[in-house]
């Protein structure tokens, strides 16, 4: 059994009801030597109380309490700043692992001294089934291919990671949503190998969550695209790259415009009106030279040289897209 020390951060807001069985599944693993950092966030049900139960019966338990709610990504980096393990990974309050989940990722570490990172599988659970999440077969990526796939998750983000790479790139709490994707995307970036393990993270579905819920904070998808740019321009990143996050971020904008299409009227007036006003924003931070033309060029995906030109493009693609039933 390998003496690596393993740093789990368990972000906590209200979970009352599922902590059991996330802090179960972590006190069970086989590897023994975790820490387990558990960061409520300001949590307004017995949340707290219930950490501390816990801590009291296992001193692998630390718990770090916020004063308000921040959010998952800063809750997580407070629990980052005292991660002293070799590797480091998450768990969502409400999800688990299974039992042989870090010891499977510690031993592909083990084996492969150039690993950076290594992927979890990862089994959906929705209230009448599970699926696993599908990914192409690989064994081992170069960083690159790994950033690469990881644009579309086409390959998911929940992973472990070597801790210096963690603290070097901590979580993007620029928002309140999807700014932390941005440090997965970074990890990969800057790893030798990426690779996959057989321990399995269990990922609880819920109808309301931020992801599935018709909520203004979508839109917070355009401002961390921004904020990503920024950060590989700040890394001093080739064309190539830039190229592929511009695209990404042309297609997140296409993508947004049909949630606006679609769900504007479910809106409050006021969200609504901030939705459009964003879309617009970030359409004028475009760069054109920076565009895929074979994933641009056609219609609905196209810059198009006004904001008019280009709302009325969505407004078209998106209502015949609408008669075909083709809109999510």
């Amino acid at each position: 059994m390998s003496s690596k020390k393993v740093s789990v951060l368990v972000a906590v807001y209200n979970a009352e009801k599922w902590l059991p069985r996330c802090l179960d599944s972590l006190l069970a693993q086989t590897h023994r030597n975790v820490q387990v950092l558990c960061i409520d966030d300001a949590s307004s049900d017995g949340s707290l109380a219930l950490l501390h139960q816990y801590q009291q019966q296992d001193d692998r338990i630390t718990v770090i309490t916020l004063d308000s709610n921040h959010g998952q990504a800063y809750a997580r980096n407070q629990g980052l700043l005292q991660a002293d393990g070799d590797y480091v990974c998450f768990l969502d309050a409400d999800d688990w692992y299974s039992p042989d989940a870090i010891a499977q990722a510690v031993d592909v570490f083990q084996q492969y001294d150039d690993t950076d990172c290594v992927l979890f599988d990862v089994d959906y659970v929705y209230p009448s089934h599970s699926e696993l999440y599908a990914m192409p077969p690989f064994t081992s990526l170069t960083g690159e291919e790994a950033f690469r796939l990881s644009l579309d998750w086409t390959i998911h983000g929940v992973y472990m990671v070597r801790r210096e790479l963690h603290q070097r790139y901590p979580y993007d709490d620029t928002c309140r949503s999807y700014s932390d994707d941005n440090t997965t995307r970074l990890h990969y970036l800057a790893s030798r190998r990426v690779r996959r393990c057989q321990g399995v993270y269990h990922y609880l579905q819920h109808a309301a969550s931020v992801t599935h819920a018709c909520d203004v904070r979508r839109f917070d998808f355009l401002r961390a695209g921004e904020s990503m740019k920024r950060q590989l321009q700040a890394l001093g990143m080739g064309t190539d790259v830039m190229r592929l996050w511009e695209t990404q971020r042309m297609l997140t904008l296409v993508d947004l415009c049909m949630f606006y299409h679609c769900h504007s009227r479910e809106l409050p007036p006021a969200d609504a009106a901030y939705g459009l006003q964003e879309l617009r924003r970030v359409r004028a931070t475009i760069e054109p030279c920076l565009l895929d033309p074979a994933r641009t060029r056609k219609f609905g995906y196209r810059l198009m040289p006004s904001w008019v030109l280009f709302r009325l493009q969505e407004w078209l693609y998106f209502t015949l897209r609408g008669f075909l039933g083709k809109n999510r």
